[in-house]
């Protein structure tokens, strides 16, 4: 009886040592050997440095393969904020590391209502290659100004973090032809000709 004591003993583990190094079936995603870090110039961008400060915290938060940080000089940015006196539009991405991408803080949004950090972190998510979804609910950062003034979230929902996750987890820029597409949000009822 205590030799086979002896012999579960050792057994025991041995064999949980072998399944330790199991990844359980429902993992959470794992982040690319090297996490893309795109810089961004906030120079022109005036009044709206404390949303620009909070949407980039926001995404930076939401998302595991893509970093967003301050240029160390403005030339050196791949992507500029800018404050503008219209409605915001941006480059629509994923822009990548030695990229060009323009996202324009348009004043007209607020003027109408519209949260100045929401419309920030909405126009960042164009950079990271998010389309718009304006029938989406407010839960959704990306459905703009679709759920009205009152909605003020300006952050995104898993599956909005999960899709520039997916962007950006080569870690390398998809092959491209032409150029990026300017989207132009507007955000109020109005109908704008050359939306896109």
């Amino acid at each position: 009886m205590s030799k086979r004591i002896a012999v579960l003993a050792a057994l025991v583990p041995a064999l949980l040592g072998a399944t330790a190094g199991v990844a359980p079936a429902h993992s959470a995603p794992r982040a690319p050997a090297t996490v893309v870090t795109l810089t961004y110039d906030a120079g022109a961008a005036g009044p709206w440095a404390d949303s620009i400060t909070q949407a980039v915290q926001n995404w930076n938060d939401a998302v595991h393969n893509v970093r967003l940080e301050p240029a160390s000089s403005p030339g050196a940015a791949d992507y500029v904020y800018e404050a503008t006196s219209g409605w915001p539009q941006t480059t629509l991405g994923p822009i990548f590391p030695g990229g060009s991408g323009d996202v324009q803080l348009g004043q007209q949004a607020v003027d109408e209502g519209y949260d100045a950090t929401r419309i920030t972190a909405h126009e960042t998510g164009h950079i990271l290659g998010l389309p718009d979804d304006y029938s989406g609910p407010c839960s959704e950062l990306m459905s703009g100004h679709g759920p009205g003034t009152s909605c003020t979230n300006a952050k995104p929902d898993a599956a909005e973090a999960a899709q520039v996750d997916a962007n950006y987890a080569s870690g390398l820029a998809p092959t491209r032809h032409g150029h990026h597409q300017m989207v132009i949000d507007i955000w109020s009822g109005r109908v704008h000709s050359g939306s896109h």
